[in-house]
C-alpha cells in the first residue's frame, strides 16, 4: 500500500464549509418558523417581499459549494493516501452513510413520523449518491472526468422537456435523476427533490479543481486558476443572463429596479439550473480564494469549527429546530393557518444568530473530540 503523506487539512475549506453551514441554518430557520410565507422555486417575486427573497437567495450558496467542496475534499483525500482503491471505498462508504441518514435521521427530523409515510430525497441524499458515483469514477483519466462534469452542467437543462410519464418502468430512475417528482410505493411516497444528475456534473468539477492544491501549485498559482475560472464562471452567468435564451427560465424587467433585480437572480434549484450552478460556484470559488488569505481573523476561526464537523452540526441542528419549534408552539400556540410563526424575516436572523452562539460550544467540544481522537473510525464521518 502507497505510504500516505502527511498533508494538513486546509483551514480555508472547512471556513466555507462553516460560512454555508450558518447560511444554511437561516434557511432552515425560515423553514421551521415563517411557514405562512412559504417560497416556490424560482420564487414568485411579484408576491415576494425583498427581504425574503434576498434571503433564500444567499441560502442557494448551500448546496452547491457543500458538493463542490465535497469533489475537492475527495481529491485531497486521494493526495493524502496516495491509493485510488482507498479513495473509492471511503467515497462508496461515506456516501452510503449518508443516503442511510436521510432516510432516516434526516428524514425522521424533519417529518416526526415512523415508519414514514413520506420520504423527502433532499441534500444529503444528494451528495452520497453523487459520492457513490465519484467513487466509481475514481482512476479514470481527470480530463474525461472534467469533460463529463462539464457536460452535465451545461448540457443538463436540454433535458428539461423530457418525460417518462408514459414509461412507468423508467420514469422513477428519470425523477431521481433528473426531474423533481414523488414515486409512489404500497403505503409510502418518495419526494426527489434533489434530483442528483446535476449534483454529479458538480462534484466531478469540485474534484477536478482539486488538483490545484498539489504540492507542483504553490498558494499564488491556485489562486490565480481559481479566480480565473470563478470569473469565468460568473461571466458566462452575465452573458447567458442577459441573453435570456438558456440556462434557466426567462428573466424579466419591471418598472421597479428591485423587482428586475430579483428577476434577474431569480434560479431554479430543483433541479439546479446552469445558471444557478455557474454563478454559486463562481462566487463559492471567490470566497474561498478570499478565506485562504484571511485564515487567521477570529471570525474565520470561528467558521473553521464548524465547517469541520459538518454532519455533526447537521444532526444536531435539525433536532434543536425540532425542539426549539414545538416548545414555541406549546407556548405562543399556532396562527389561523395551523402554524407557529414569527412575524417578519428580522426575526429569522435574530434567532439564526442565537442558535450560532447556542450551538457553538457544543460543536466546538465536538470538534475537538473529534481530532483528539483520529484513530476512531466512526468520527471521519462527521
Amino acid at each position: 500500500m502507497p505510504q500516505a503523506k502527511n498533508i494538513p487539512r486546509l483551514q480555508s475549506i472547512d471556513a466555507l464549509r462553516g460560512l454555508v453551514i450558518m447560511i444554511m441554518l437561516l434557511d432552515h430557520v425560515r423553514e421551521t418558523f415563517y411557514l405562512d410565507k412559504q417560497v416556490s422555486d424560482p420564487i414568485n417575486v411579484t408576491e415576494t417581499e425583498p427581504a425574503l427573497f434576498w434571503s433564500r437567495f444567499l441560502a442557494h450558496l448551500c448546496a452547491p459549494v457543500f458538493v463542490l467542496l465535497t469533489g475537492m475534499s475527495a481529491f485531497l483525500f486521494q493526495m493524502k493516501t496516495q491509493s485510488i482503491e482507498q479513495t473509492r471505498h471511503f467515497l462508496l462508504k461515506r456516501g452510503l452513510f449518508l443516503i442511510l441518514l436521510e432516510f432516516t435521521l434526516v428524514n425522521f427530523a424533519w417529518t416526526a413520523t415512523f415508519p414514514p409515510e413520506v420520504i423527502y430525497l433532499q441534500v444529503i441524499w444528494a451528495i452520497g449518491l453523487s459520492m457513490v458515483i465519484l467513487s466509481m469514477c475514481i482512476g479514470l483519466p481527470k480530463k474525461i472526468l472534467l469533460s463529463v462534469g462539464l457536460l452535465i452542467i451545461f448540457g443538463h437543462n436540454l433535458l428539461d422537456q423530457i418525460s417518462f410519464k408514459d414509461i412507468p418502468i423508467l420514469e422513477p430512475l428519470w425523477l431521481i435523476l433528473h426531474e423533481r417528482g414523488w414515486i409512489e410505493f404500497e403505503g409510502l411516497r418518495v419526494r426527489t427533490s434533489y434530483p442528483v444528475l446535476p449534483w454529479v456534473g458538480v462534484i466531478l468539477f469540485g474534484y477536478c479543481l482539486g488538483q490545484f492544491f498539489q504540492p507542483k501549485f504553490n498558494a499564488q498559482q491556485r489562486d490565480r486558476y481559481l479566480i480565473l475560472i470563478a470569473m469565468l464562471s460568473i461571466v458566462l452567468f452575465v452573458l447567458l443572463r442577459l441573453l435570456n435564451i438558456y440556462g434557466d427560465e426567462a428573466w424579466q424587467s419591471y418598472d421597479s429596479l428591485t423587482l428586475s433585480l430579483m428577476s434577474f437572480f431569480n434560479f431554479t434549484k430543483y433541479p439546479p439550473s446552469l445558471l444557478f450552478i455557474l454563478w454559486n460556484v463562481g462566487i463559492g470559488l471567490i470566497v474561498l480564494i478570499a478565506f485562504d488569505r484571511w485564515i487567521q481573523t477570529p471570525f474565520l476561526k470561528v467558521l473553521v469549527v464548524f465547517g469541520s464537523v459538518p454532519m455533526f452540526f447537521y444532526l444536531l441542528h435539525l433536532y434543536v429546530l425540532k425542539l426549539l419549534y414545538v416548545i414555541s408552539e406549546l407556548w405562543w400556540g399556532a396562527n389561523e393557518s395551523g402554524y407557529f410563526s414569527v412575524s417578519g424575516v428580522a426575526q429569522l436572523w435574530i434567532i439564526t444568530l442565537f442558535l450560532i452562539c447556542l450551538l457553538y460550544p457544543v460543536v466546538k467540544a465536538f470538534s475537538s473530540y473529534k481530532h483528539a481522537n483520529k484513530h476512531i473510525a466512526w468520527l471521519k464521518y462527521f
